[in-house]
């Protein structure tokens, strides 16, 4: 009798559906709102893409224009851009023209033997996709050959800042327009250099 009255107490189903119908029902409606959900997600993200909401981020096409323009151009055409690093001065005098770079009145290569120093020189130019297209003249002065390439990279990047507007998103992005201002710290007296003390001597 008990077994009776527990099978009769279950909810019985339609005559004409099967319980497997009416699993597929119940499904069928829980994963509507489930889908709405998505739809609606999709729609908001395809508006703020689209730009359409307040404060959706600035597309990635948009340029970058610099506040502060350090080089110059003179009346020929002629980009300047001056560049210091520790104790070395680098005057950069930028045009169009065909790649050829001088130092003090010196081949690029001769004058930096060193590869890694070149490389460093020529960043400026291959992010902004002007090597071999603009002629350099330097003039530096003081300090050593790793001082006057550092000096070199910061003007060579201003004078294509004052040339071309456009390219300073990525001169910012590579760091080139930035000075490097870590100098030598001084001597103090009462000591051999810096922080070096003289050698102290008990007898």
């Amino acid at each position: 009798m008990e077994m009776e009255n527990e099978t009769s107490e279950l909810p019985s189903a339609e005559p004409n559906e099967t319980p497997t119908d009416a699993v597929a029902a119940e499904s069928s409606e829980s994963s509507a709102p489930a889908a709405e959900g998505v739809a609606a997600e999709g729609v908001a993200a395809e508006g703020v893409a689209a730009g359409l909401t307040i404060g959706s981020a600035v597309p990635e096409t948009a340029l970058r224009m610099p506040t502060t323009i350090r080089g110059r151009i003179d009346k020929h055409g002629t980009a300047m851009g001056t560049g210091r690093r520790k104790t070395a001065v680098a005057r950069v005098r930028l045009k169009k023209g065909k790649g050829a770079i001088t130092v003090n009145d010196r081949a690029f290569e001769e004058y930096f033997p060193v590869e890694r120093l070149r490389l460093m020189i020529l960043a400026p130019l291959v992010v902004t996709e002007m090597l071999g297209k603009v002629d350099i003249a330097v003039r530096a002065s003081g300090g050593g050959i790793n001082g006057q390439a550092g000096a070199m990279i910061l003007g060579i990047a201003r004078a294509i800042q004052a040339l071309e507007p456009e390219k300073h998103g990525p001169l910012s992005d590579g760091g080139f327009l930035t000075r490097d201002d870590r100098m030598v710290e001084r001597k103090k007296y009462g000591h051999k250099k810096a922080r070096r003390s003289f050698q102290f001597s008990k007898r």
